[in-house]
């Protein structure tokens, strides 16, 4: 809920940096009341909502249930989108005026600019106003238990550490044959040394699942062994007692005072009691490379030791050696239709195992063939609400910094399984004001940086290749997408609509997307109609 009050501190930023607004604001104000206090009074909204916008990361919002805070960030979101819209026209009246000649504009157009600024003036009046309004709600309804950090949050991104994920028997896991042949493989190698293997893709592929029904089957081949889960949050001393804990081995007993050993002696202790062991180590969930970095000097120089590391991020992945990556792919459709007949039925789940035994689930409670009918017309807002499948995929949204979270809402206002140019999204983008320039790299290149660090954290998937290497098109898994419209449209961010349903559409939406075809025609000529926020320039 923050992403809209970041944009719009964004693009005050960019508009008080250009100094011929400044001379154009200074002659004018010899004609139009209070705009020379105008860029002072915009300084000080900027303050205010890069202070709301610091306590609304604060409280977390993933999974926000306080009606009144949520009611109090919709406020804010309010104000933000009202500031944005002024600070558009603000910046679209002065690069008007800077491009086609200040004086003429001045002396020819002077009346017809004079009654534009003097309105955004008394705009910028109106939102000192609203932002008051918006700090009296808070200190009279907010209490400060309110805006703690959420606690649900905090859980769900940094699990306990005993915890484990469930064990799933062979007979109900599907698809996964191969992988497991492959990861088997890698445990029973040759190779004498400590060898990494990481096993990646976006949430709700499986990745855990796969890992426990080897790692339970593979374990007592390894006289030490252990399973941590990493998580979002970690310490390195924590996760450190929690693997010297679960090594502990016949004849050496958890060393008394383990919860005062700084990290180095941690690692010293664990050495010690894998020195001439066989080890497998399973690291689950990590997210970032430096939590391997961090530890692996206590894995050095063991005999045949495994680490094997399961993540969302690509960049993590790429820790392993070039023959043990594991990249995890969708079930094949005829995987996706046996796992999901053992529950109920498959159509819409595009092999996504986590969302497959979702819906299967769901529809195994519903014996009669008409309710399925109906279920399955509303699949999308059914999954969208599942809570089980929402935790998963909320994990790598919450993990998004703000521009990377508008820019990944943006790709849901594109039509299901539609293939989209990297070229237009980077102009999309920096249109939209999601992106700026940094040091010597333009908007543009920043904008290309974050759809591929989107591709690299699973959240997009690219398409197609150009003859340099580069990503051409990209696409959204159809489960990921769904996500994206759910908090898109939570957050009046966008809207996406079949073409028909406008009896339907939130008027207060920013975005729309009206996408409508028939059965019998291609995608490629579907009538697409982006209609971004109306303003009155």
């Amino acid at each position: 809920m923050a992403e809209a009050v970041l944009l719009a501190v964004t693009k005050i930023g960019s508009a008080l940096a250009e100094d011929a607004h400044t001379a154009i604001i200074n002659k004018l104000s010899e004609k139009v009341n209070n705009l020379k206090e105008l860029p002072g009074k915009i300084k000080q909204i900027e303050m205010q909502l890069k202070i709301m916008s610091n306590l609304i990361w604060q409280i977390g919002t993933v999974y926000l249930t306080d009606k009144v805070v949520k009611s109090w960030i919709g406020e804010v979101r309010n104000v933000a989108y009202h500031v944005e819209d002024v600070m558009d026209r603000y910046s679209y009246y002065a690069l008007q005026m800077e491009e086609e000649g200040f004086l003429k504009k001045f002396f020819i157009k002077g009346t017809h600019y004079v009654s534009v600024f003097s309105s955004i003036a008394d705009e910028v009046c109106e939102l000192e106003n609203e932002i008051q309004q918006v700090i009296k709600m808070k200190d009279q309804w907010l209490q400060h238990a309110q805006i703690v950090p959420n606690q649900l949050v905090e859980m769900e991104r940094q699990p306990s550490q005993g915890w484990f994920p469930e064990f799933v028997k062979d007979e109900d896991l599907v698809g996964i044959e191969d992988n497991k042949r492959w990861l088997k493989g890698w445990l029973y190698s040759e190779e004498p040394n400590s060898t990494v293997i990481t096993i990646s893709g976006m949430g709700g592929l499986g990745k855990s699942t796969l890992v426990t029904n080897v790692y339970e089957r593979e374990k007592v081949n390894f006289p030490a062994h252990a399973w941590i889960v990493v998580s979002q949050i970690y310490s390195i001393d924590a996760l450190l007692r929690n693997l010297l804990r679960k090594i502990g081995t016949v004849g050496l007993p958890t060393p008394a005072g383990i919860d005062k050993m700084d990290g180095h002696d941690l690692k010293e202790e664990i050495k010690k009691r894998l020195q001439n062991r066989k080890c497998l180590i399973v690291l689950d969930d990590v997210w970032e490379q430096q939590v391997y970095f961090q530890i692996q000097d206590a894995f050095q120089n063991l005999q045949a030791s495994r680490i094997v590391i399961t993540t969302r991020k690509d960049h993590v992945g790429a820790l392993a050696s070039s023959t043990h990556p594991l990249e995890l792919q969708p079930l094949a459709r005829h995987d996706a239709l046996e796992l999901f007949c053992r529950r109920a039925f498959y159509n819409r789940c595009h092999g996504l195992p986590l969302a497959i035994v979702t819906i299967g689930s769901l529809l195994s409670s519903r014996p009669q063939i008409e309710t399925w009918k109906h279920t399955y017309n509303q699949l999308q807002s059914e999954l969208s609400k599942s809570d089980h499948v929402r935790a998963i995929l909320n994990l790598s949204y919450h993990d998004l910094s703000g521009d990377l979270r508008n820019c990944f809402l943006y790709c849901s206002l594109f039509p299901e399984d539609c293939a989209m140019s990297r070229e237009s999204l980077v102009r999309m983008w920096v249109a939209e004001g999601f992106v700026m320039g940094r040091g010597k790299n333009t908007p543009e290149d920043v904008a290309e940086g974050n759809l591929i660090e989107l591709i690299h954290r699973n959240m997009l998937e690219a398409f197609e290749y150009d003859e340099l290497g580069r990503v051409n098109t990209c696409k959204m898994h159809d489960i990921m997408r769904e996500l994206a419209l759910s908090v898109a449209k939570e957050e009046k961010f966008g809207s996406a609509n079949q073409y028909g349903e406008m009896i339907q559409m939130d008027k207060d939406v920013r975005r729309l997307l009206l996408c409508g075809w028939n059965a019998n025609t291609p995608l490629k000529s579907c009538k697409i109609l982006i209609s971004m926020r109306c303003q009155h320039l």
